[in-house]
């Protein structure tokens, strides 16, 4: 396979709906996903959205990717520093075909950025075949979207000069490092384009610490409900918040993992300057992990916290009916023996009646007293 216009480096992607071989990998198969496979596959009605920016430190041009014939061919301009390329979703394969025809990227990082279910890692390529070395990533994007928290996998390629950035549906959080770039004499526009890729990832990592603190404020609530009013909609909540926390973690814990390897391992498109910011990202993700097991050992304190509630409620409930029961067993005694259908003396006295009432209410007022004094009331 030849890659004619290979004038850069490459990008992040994630999955389209795949044939089943490729989502499951069936025995047999054959590794990657070549270029005639993206052709083969169906394309959409509605076109992803692409976008691409190109800057140096004394311009900045940003473009939309309609054509991918012309862009296949077009060969960048001689100003052009750095070229970060956005897809906003995988559902155009031939978008794909046309990033992969033009930056070379391989087959098996193809298969990769294809299929959604990607643990976060890293993977370098180096130059071979007439493709040029390149440094693939898939990190996790966390956003909570109408309640929810959601992972979305970003698939990441970075050249010498080239990002490219493969998300898995539209819509991120890098407005802010949009606005960076388009404002001269940032630090973005005077760095290389691995320095791009790491502003992107803090971002990202970044994003996670007001989803950490949502949660924190919402256990803080839990705990208090739970301590004044256990119901059983709060155990609920508990364990839907232990599951999202265990999601989240799922998704920081691999990407520590990549940090450190961007930061340890050398290769030619990573800059010395880079893993030395890459450090801050690192301490960052550490963090967020502490955090994540502290909340999640908070969520675990509540459920037992809970149960503990509901069982003093139950043992109050169950206290007061034995006291109300205790008390009135000699009552029903008393009822009983001069309740019955025969003759009784007493019940030719006029005074018995109110006399019975007296006793009932003497012995009742007694008992409670005594369960008073022993302190079981």
């Amino acid at each position: 396979m030849s890659y004619p216009h290979i004038d850069d480096e490459l990008v992040d992607g994630e999955g389209l709906e795949l044939p089943t071989r490729f989502r499951s990998g069936a025995p047999g198969a054959k590794p990657g996903i070549d270029l005639d496979e993206l052709e083969r596959m169906p394309i959409p009605a509605v076109r992803v959205p692409i976008t691409c920016i190109d800057y140096s430190p004394d311009r900045v041009e940003t473009r939309a990717i309609t054509d991918f014939e012309e862009f296949i061919r077009s060969r960048r301009s001689p100003w052009v520093r750095v070229r970060w390329i956005n897809v906003d979703g995988l559902s155009d394969p031939e978008a794909i075909r046309a990033l992969a025809i033009k930056y070379g990227l391989h087959p098996l990082a193809i298969e990769d950025l294809m299929s959604t279910n990607q643990r976060p890692k890293l993977e370098p390529y180096t130059a071979e075949g007439g493709r040029p070395p390149y440094l693939y990533l898939i990190v996790k994007m966390i956003q909570r979207f109408e309640g929810k928290l959601e992972s979305e996998q970003i698939s990441m390629f970075v050249g010498r000069d080239l990002v490219i950035t493969i998300q898995e549906n539209p819509g991120d959080i890098w407005d802010p490092i949009r606005e960076r770039i388009a404002k001269e004499g940032s630090r973005l526009r005077e760095l290389d384009a691995s320095y791009l890729a790491y502003t992107l990832i803090d971002a990202i990592v970044d994003y996670c610490f007001p989803v950490l603190e949502h949660y924190g404020n919402r256990l803080e609530e839990l705990e208090d409900e739970v301590l004044d009013r256990p119901d059983r909609h709060l155990i609920t909540e508990v364990h839907q918040l232990k599951r999202e926390l265990l999601l989240l973690r799922r998704a920081v814990w691999p990407m520590r993992e990549v940090v450190n390897a961007m930061q340890r391992e050398p290769h030619e498109c990573m800059s010395d300057t880079t893993r030395t910011y890459l450090r801050d990202v690192y301490d960052h993700l550490v963090q967020i992990m502490d955090i994540i097991e502290t909340y999640r050992e908070v969520g675990t304190s509540l459920t037992e916290t809970y149960m503990t509630s509901m069982s003093n409620r139950l043992s109050e409930v169950m206290k007061v009916l034995t006291i109300i029961g205790t008390i009135f067993i000699p009552l029903t005694f008393l009822a009983g023996v001069y309740g019955m259908n025969m003759a009784i003396p007493e019940n030719h006295w006029a005074g018995s009646y109110p006399l019975f009432w007296m006793v009932c209410i003497v012995l009742a007022g007694g008992m409670l007293y005594w369960f008073r004094k022993r302190d079981w009331l």
